[in-house]
């Protein structure tokens, strides 16, 4: 056994217990919010996002405050593709930074970038996670300076592959050789995340190697 598979092992034995503790928590306390968002967040961790979904839904049937669930449940919404439902419950909470983040979320996944630039710039605390979202945006939304700017504020020590890659989409048509550099840093980072980015993005990738060609 690798000190990987090791360690693996270490940290799954650990989540599985934190779960069992919890659950033993609610059994004896179920009105008592806070165990119920601690397993439902140990839950999505793991993804099991339809567990936690459904451990909140029965939750606010048991405990006094229903709608401190609310957030938690229309991540977990979010996090399973169901976006409708997800926004339906997170305009029914009071915006602050973290309800406007994943408004913006889902309206950037229901293909409605203005709306959701008008949600993230009124975001008062201003994170890498934010800059990475904004760039996000800017970039659906066709603006690539926008999107660059926002990428480039992320010190390079915490650039995800995610990050690398969109920084090279972002100045693939204007700086063909800093774009490659991007790409090489998030192929390096994360090989899986780089072969599924490529095919989402290959059309615009095989547009500028066409465009390229033409002008040798």
């Amino acid at each position: 056994m690798t000190d990987k598979q090791s360690k693996n092992i270490k940290e799954d034995t650990a989540v599985n217990q934190r779960i069992h503790e919890l659950i033993k928590k609610i059994d004896r306390n179920p009105q008592k919010i806070e165990n119920y968002l601690k397993l439902a967040t140990e839950l999505i961790e793991q993804g099991s996002f339809a567990q936690a979904t459904q451990l909140l839904e029965q939750a606010k049937h048991l405990v006094e405050h229903p709608q401190d669930l609310d957030y938690d449940l229309a991540v977990c919404y979010y996090m399973q593709g169901d976006f409708d439902k997800s926004l339906t419950l997170l305009n029914q909470i009071p915006n602050d930074d973290l309800v406007l983040y994943q408004k913006a979320l889902v309206f950037l996944k229901l293909g409605q970038g203005q709306k959701a630039l008008a949600h993230v710039l009124t975001i008062k605390q201003v994170d890498d996670k934010v800059l990475e979202l904004l760039g996000d945006i800017w970039l659906s939304l066709g603006e690539l300076s926008e999107a660059r700017t926002c990428y480039e504020k992320i010190s390079p020590n915490k650039r995800t592959a995610k990050v690398y890659f969109m920084l090279g989409i972002s100045i693939l048509d204007s700086d063909r050789e800093k774009a490659t550099s991007y790409l090489k840093n998030a192929k390096e980072k994360d090989p899986e995340y780089f072969k599924q980015a490529q095919k989402q993005y290959g059309a615009i990738l095989k547009m500028v190697n066409e465009a390229e060609k033409k002008n040798d």
